[in-house]
């Protein structure tokens, strides 16, 4: 089974339609299924993929939703759990004119996954478990068991992925508990994908190379820096190469990153042995530009899940 598990948080963005206002003067909003591990789940499915999606939702009319959304796509939410002490998380976001967004965070039910709710049996079959999470990392119980979980697949060798997905509105002038966890993260991981600016935040460096050389991370991991139109810098037994990206003109870059994750993971579980990818540059160099080519369709539509691509979209793109 070629299956890639993906825990952290799904909530519902409602993102504000009136142009160039705050929060405090927007009217009217359009409510949208969002969290990064989610928008992996359902990139992997669009794509043909198997992926299943381990967090909790409040009991409530916006977890029903969000558990539909992402059914629709293909996904599997049995490890979906439903909290009856916390409603479903939500996220308020409008856009302003200079590009700054004000965003609000009222954190609910994902915060509440504990070690002991995890379906062990169903994340040993998994090929992959991916650890994307932009809120995992906060205080909470989904912290520990996101840690504990990260450890078991260390410590029982299944191939573990991790996007650290910094919002720098979540930590609120804490970068510093962001890049110690973070960090040691990155050193329990088999695949890495940061953002260039998440690179630069974590090692203090400004230079991208001098950046990578900084990641303390295992001898046999594979990491990625998304570079948007310029491509991916992929680092990997001691050799760095940057794949660039296809040109297009980009509408919406939202949920891009987490198209490229999905891709890569589903190319990644195909594999016999995900382990195996690490030693095999041309298929490494092969599954990136693919998962290059995913996150570009992404950026030509609006919205995050609604503009995931399937398998023939991006083979006729």
């Amino acid at each position: 089974m070629n299956n890639v598990s993906c825990i952290g948080e799904i909530l519902i963005d409602f993102i504000c339609t009136d142009i160039d206002t705050n929060l405090a003067q927007g009217e009217n909003f359009r409510k949208h299924a969002g969290g990064a591990p989610a928008n992996v789940t359902a990139a992997i499915a669009r794509l043909g993929g198997s992926a299943s999606f381990i967090g909790t939702v409040g009991a409530d009319p916006f977890g029903n939703f969000l558990k539909e959304s992402v059914e629709k796509t293909g996904v599997d939410t049995s490890m979906m759990l439903r909290s009856d002490t916390k409603p479903t998380t939500l996220a308020f976001v409008s856009l302003k004119a200079d590009g700054e967004r004000d965003f609000v965070f009222n954190r609910g039910a994902d915060a509440e996954l504990g070690f002991e709710d995890l379906d062990f049996e169903k994340i040993r079959a998994s090929k992959i478990v991916h650890f994307g999470s932009a809120t995992a990392l906060l205080e909470g119980r989904l912290q520990k068991t996101y840690i504990k979980l990260m450890e078991l697949c260390r410590n029982e060798k299944i191939f573990s992925s991790f996007d650290p997905n910094y919002r720098g509105n979540l930590w609120k002038n804490n970068d510093e508990e962001f890049i110690r966890l973070s960090l040691d993260c990155i050193r329990k991981s088999d695949f890495i994908k940061l953002s260039e600016e998440e690179l630069f935040l974590l090692t203090g460096e400004s230079e991208l190379n001098a950046a990578v050389d900084r990641i303390e991370r295992p001898d046999s991991s594979i990491l990625t820096i998304t570079l948007g139109s310029r491509g991916t810098l992929v680092s990997a037994k001691g050799e760095s190469r940057i794949i660039e990206s296809v040109k297009i003109k980009s509408v919406d870059s939202t949920g891009a990153g987490d198209a490229f994750t999905g891709a890569f993971l589903l190319k990644t579980a195909e594999l016999e042995d995900p382990f195996s990818l690490y030693s095999d540059s041309e298929k490494l160099w092969e599954i990136i530009s693919f998962s290059n080519k995913v996150g570009a369709i992404v950026c030509t539509k609006l919205g995050a899940i609604a503009a995931l691509p399937s398998l023939e979209e991006v083979e006729v793109f």
